[in-house]
């Protein structure tokens, strides 16, 4: 007996070489069978006259007794389908060379088995306990046998790749030793070989999946089982995570109103939720996070779960009126939502109601899934570790206080200057905690990704302007942040929707493009410059809203003790808040300067009085000392809308600050306040000399009304028109100047809204909230048709932001910006009510009010706003990695650009995002694509073996940057690095035939792209090209020239994980281990470019 180990002079395979003469009779017992090592005994083997070879475990039977849908099932399925795939990939021991010559081996292999071979395969696991063997009879010769459990028929069976750490024992035995071992062993395979019950035969199959191997593919079929191995363990992973059948949830009727993108995103949040415990959606404008946030929640509610939405106020009504079950402008009605809404605002306070929620009362720890819409509000926590903010409230006593409270997140969130910005919403997600994905996605430090990734963005924005691209981003950030984000994020643009789902969803309408107004505020041009008044703005001190300033040194101890205790920080940075106030002040009356006369004058008026007030409590503590007029602070009312949220938010912390005037410098508050009273009076006056009739502007939109609900419609029939303004005071003039007349002179129904304020012209008046006006403004896109019928429809709507954003309103075709919000993603959101998928409109148009001044003139204008607002709000914001001077200038270049290009064009949310979102790197996509063509064609992709190839032409649109080569997609054998990235272990890499050099394709969800582009559509084999590439290769016999192009790729991807390696030393956890040789890959898939 000789003792075999498969070192040098010891192999399976050379034992089987010297034992396999053309008159002997082979039989195998193997539960894997591998193309290669036919390779390795292909002259041995076409010698026989006979082969049989039995798998010892399932392969290739469709039907092994197991109940499907048990765990079992999938279990054992899964099994054979590592199995069968063995058969051009013998588990971890393939060397890239043989994967890429596999093609004539494969037909040699064809010829052979269909000649000479049997195969049969056991049916069930486990039924046969065999070692595997290779019996070698000879009627002239004694019999051999070779046994020993490593002794699979694979590469690493025989002997030929050989793991160093792996020992590996078999036994040769010859002539009468093995002659009584060969004699029961051959009974027991003559046995089962010949029982039906036991075994069936496979070698059809077999021979199938060896011509498949060289058969031409079709370019799509590759393009899906690339996707099928890189998202192999997400489909594994997401049996588990599935929504439940058994809820009554694909019943509902929220459910049966989604589009199938829609639905798409849902069963992802839903996936996403079970796993990590959270998720944010962030779907561009137009595409309905709303409802897909709405199909979660029933889903939860359908399992009992207690819901809590978080909203700005502004959008609460959007929210509140899902729950109202018995209102006809309800058509969500059937499906009864009873989750809890309150405002974004209400952590900020401890008591009070919040509709009919008593805050004072409220458990915030009982809810089971909170839902934050315009969840990047939150993207401020505090790093004092004394301050309770809103952010941290949430954490502490809503989402930590459950347990494991799941989240859900509705965000604009795009991929910002400051990269924390993210990172604070994601920790709501894993409650701080650094190590929330390693064991689920490796990655070991979230913080230290998002730090590094910050880094990585920070070079990337030194790059000149007109450089920042997304391409040039992912060159630069590292692959963790792409894992990250695609764990926890769902994105997707209008642009992926219409690429990915096409027009089954139904189609966007056509942008017209944007018309553009430019008049002056005053018609007779007596009202000075707008920098002029900017300048008399920049005097005033706004001495009221920054009275803590004024507060004598020998007063001050007793506001640090009330600031720590109340406020949560120390004296000097509430001084600051309020220092970041009186600047908004500036930023607020320079805006409604630019909206409309009447909102500056009002502002104006409201200033002044504020400032009267104070004088006149200051005379009378020198008068009387009273005490009832010492507890000073200022009134938001009328100035906190046209502000961000966080701007807003600290208007009204502010507001809560009290100065007792006794404590101040009275002579120097005193001083301040009348020198602002005096240019306020100066600029009352100026304000008060334009009239309605002197107001160009307000003309202008009278004009464009008439024509636009006359001749000049944009769709036939259709008169609506909805008009913004950042502010009610503007929103409030524009109604009572024009609606009156609209509706005497052309017949228009006219209506308000602001929140707070809502009005109709007409004998009809509104009832209830904003709903009841838009329901009769949209009545088909919102299903109020009854409602519109008794009520009469609307045709013009002045409204704030307070419905820019939630809203459906495409029966309308036209959006008017009165004026321009300095973030111009404002001005996109604000077109998305009519902009969106499935509307009625052909057309859609968009026209802004631009400022009378040069554009150039405008953006420096707000430069120097901006720059008199910086100290104070680094000051009071707390935040860590604050804005730069610089940065905060870049971004306004940025935005200068933005602006221009929304002059002629309109733009998506992602463009407006310096080129960059998070969408664009999102893989939801092509996930769903894959499951889609697994769904229509089952079994396919699982059983097909790796190392296929397809022959593609190049897109005349995309020769200019991709030039004829090889798209290979690599896969790191167990034990190497990136084992966190996003489509980890696999790399696809583009190595040109132009000697350009291999280059890893960073950007996951753009190196997809590209494959997709370049297979879509070719659902079979291109003939041409594949004779082409056939002679160039004499039928894969000579593959030296792509041999050396895959050996480029190999080095690219081994200087990638050398990268990845010196990462990590810089990361807590584990040191990366890179790839350093050809042997720690194999090839999955090959895509040639001609």
């Amino acid at each position: 007996m000789e003792i075999l180990d498969n070192t040098e002079g010891k192999r399976l395979v050379d034992a089987l070489r010297a034992n396999l003469d053309d008159e002997a009779k082979l039989s195998i017992i193997s539960a894997h069978f591998s193309l290669f090592a036919f390779g390795e005994l292909r002259e041995e083997l076409e010698r026989l006259d006979s082969v049989r070879f039995l798998f010892s475990e399932p392969t290739f039977i469709q039907d092994m007794g197991w109940v499907v849908g048990a765990p079992e099932f999938d279990i054992a399925r899964r099994a054979q389908g590592e199995r069968e795939k063995a058969l051009a990939d013998s588990s971890l021991e393939l060397t890239l060379r043989n994967k890429l010559s596999q093609r004539a081996l494969a037909r040699a292999c064809a010829s052979w088995l269909r000649e000479k071979v049997t195969f049969r395969s056991v049916q069930r696991e486990h039924m046969l306990q065999l070692t595997p063997s290779y019996i070698v009879e000879d009627s002239a010769k004694s019999p051999h046998l070779l046994t020993g459990q490593g002794a699979t028929f694979t590469l690493e069976g025989l002997g030929v790749e050989r793991r160093p750490d792996t020992l590996t024992m078999m036994t040769h035995c010859a002539g009468d030793e093995a002659k009584a071992q060969v004699e029961f062993l051959m009974a027991t395979f003559e046995s089962v070989w010949a029982d039906d019950t036991k075994t069936c035969d496979v070698t059809e199959q077999i021979a199938h999946q060896v011509e498949a191997l060289y058969t031409e593919n079709a370019p799509e079929f590759i393009y899906f089982l690339t996707l099928y191995h890189i998202f192999r363990r997400f489909l594994l992973e997401n049996q588990d995570h599935n929504p439940r059948e058994d809820t009554g949830f694909f019943e509902s009727v929220i459910w049966g109103k989604l589009y199938d993108f829609q639905k798409d995103a849902v069963i992802g949040a839903i996936r996403k939720l079970e796993k990590y415990n959270g998720c944010i959606i962030a779907d561009s404008v137009g595409l309905g996070k709303t409802f897909e946030a709405l199909a979660v929640i029933k889903y939860y509610q359908q399992l009992n779960k207690n819901v809590l939405v978080l909203c700005p106020k502004r959008l609460r009504e959007n929210w509140t009126l899902w729950t109202q079950t018995s209102d006809e402008r309800n058509p969500l009605a059937a499906d009864r939502f009873a989750y809890k809404v309150l405002n974004h605002t209400d952590l900020s306070r401890r008591r009070g109601k919040s509709g009919d929620i008593d805050l004072e009362h409220l458990q915030w720890g009982t809810f089971d899934l909170v839902v934050i819409d315009e969840s990047h509000n939150f993207r401020n926590r505090s790093v004092t570790g004394a301050s309770t903010n809103r952010y941290t409230r949430l954490m502490n006593e809503v989402i930590r206080a459950n347990g494991r409270t799941k989240v859900l997140m509705l965000s604009a969130t795009p991929i910002n200057n400051r990269l924390t910005d993210l990172r604070n919403q994601i920790e709501l997600i894993t409650e701080g905690r650094d190590d929330y994905l390693e064991k689920t996605d490796g990655i070991v430090s979230i913080d230290a990704v998002m730090r590094l990734a910050q880094k990585r963005f920070n070079l990337w924005s030194s790059q000149a302007h007109g450089r920042h691209t997304t391409e040039s981003f992912a060159e630069y950030v590292n692959a963790d942040y792409f894992a990250l984000l695609d764990a926890l994020t769902i994105a997707r643009s209008r642009k992926h929707v219409a690429k990915y789902y096409g027009t089954e969803t139904g189609t966007f309408p056509t942008r017209l493009t944007p018309c553009n107004v430019q008049k002056p505020i005053d018609s007779r041009g007596e009202l000075p410059p707008i920098g002029q008044l900017y300048d008399m703005i920049s005097d005033l001190s706004f001495a009221q809203y920054q009275l803590l300033s004024y507060v004598r040194e020998d007063a001050r101890p007793a506001y640090e003790a009330d600031y720590r205790e109340g406020f949560g920080n120390d004296f000097g940075s509430e001084l600051h808040r309020t220092n970041a106030v009186a600047a908004l002040m500036r930023v607020n009356l320079l805006k409604r300067m630019e909206s409309s006369v009447s909102a500056f004058r009002t502002t104006l008026d409201r200033v002044r009085s504020s400032c009267a007030d104070i004088l006149d409590r200051l005379a009378a503590l020198d008068a009387r000392d009273a005490v009832d007029s010492v507890a000073v602070g200022y009134g938001i009312e009328g100035l906190e809308d046209g502000l961000d949220d966080r701007d807003a938010e600290m208007f009204e912390v502010g507001a809560q600050i009290r100065v007792d005037l006794r404590d101040v410098d009275r002579e120097a508050l005193s001083v301040d306040l009348v020198r602002d009273i005096a240019i306020l009076d100066e600029l009352v006056g100026y304000a008060r000399a334009v009239t309605p009739d002197r107001d160009a502007k307000l003309g202008a939109l009278r004009t464009l009304i008439a024509e636009k609900t006359g001749a000049g419609q944009i769709n036939s029939g259709n008169r609506k028109v909805l008009v913004f303004s950042a502010f009610a005071d503007t929103v409030t003039y524009l109604y009572d100047q024009l609606a009156p007349d609209l509706q005497r002179s052309h017949g228009l129904t006219c209506a308000q809204v602001t929140g707070t304020r809502n009005r109709v012209t007409g004998k009809r008046r509104a009832r209830g909230g904003f709903e009841d006006i838009l329901g009769r403004f949209s009545p088909r896109s919102k299903e109020t048709n009854a409602l519109a019928d008794r009520e009469g429809e609307i045709d013009i709507v002045f409204a704030t932001d307070c419905i820019s954003e939630g809203q459906n309103l495409q029966d309308c075709d036209c959006v008017v910006n009165y004026d321009v919000h300095w973030n111009p993603v404002r001005l996109v959101q604000r077109f998305g009510r009519v902009d969106r998928l499935g509307s009625t409109n052909e057309h859609i148009q968009m026209v802004t009010f631009w400022p009378d001044v040069d554009l150039e003139s405008y953006i420096n204008l707000e430069s120097r706003v901006k720059s008199r607002m910086a100290l104070g709000d680094a000051s009071a914001s707390g935040e860590e990695n604050l804005l730069t001077p610089s940065e905060d200038m870049n971004d306004l270049e940025y935005r200068s650009d933005q602006l221009r290009t929304l002059r002629s064009e309109t733009l998506d949310l992602e463009d407006i995002r310096r080129g960059m979102s998070i969408t664009d790197f999102a893989l939801d996509d092509f996930r769903i694509e894959l499951e889609r063509y697994m769904n229509a064609n089952p079994g396919t992709l699982e059983g097909a073996p790796t190392g296929l190839h397809a022959v593609v032409s190049i897109p005349d649109d995309l020769r200019s940057h991709v030039s004829p080569g090889v798209i290979f997609c690599l896969e790191q054998r167990a034990g190497g690095s990136g084992a966190s990235r996003a489509n980890a272990p696999l790399s696809l890499i583009y190595v040109p035939r132009d000697a350009a050099g291999a280059r890893t394709l960073s950007n996951p969800t753009r190196s997809l792209d590209l494959l997709r582009r370049l297979c879509e559509e070719h659902h079979e084999p291109l003939d041409a090209l594949c004779a082409q590439f056939n002679r160039a290769t004499r039928d894969g016999e000579n593959m030296s020239e792509y041999s050396a192009l895959l050996t480029e790729a190999v080095a690219a991807a081994i200087r990638q994980g050398e990268e990845a390696t010196l990462e990590s030393l810089f990361t807590p956890g584990t040191i990366a281990q890179g790839a350093s040789s050809e042997a720690d890959f194999s090839l999955v898939s090959f895509v040639v470019l001609l």
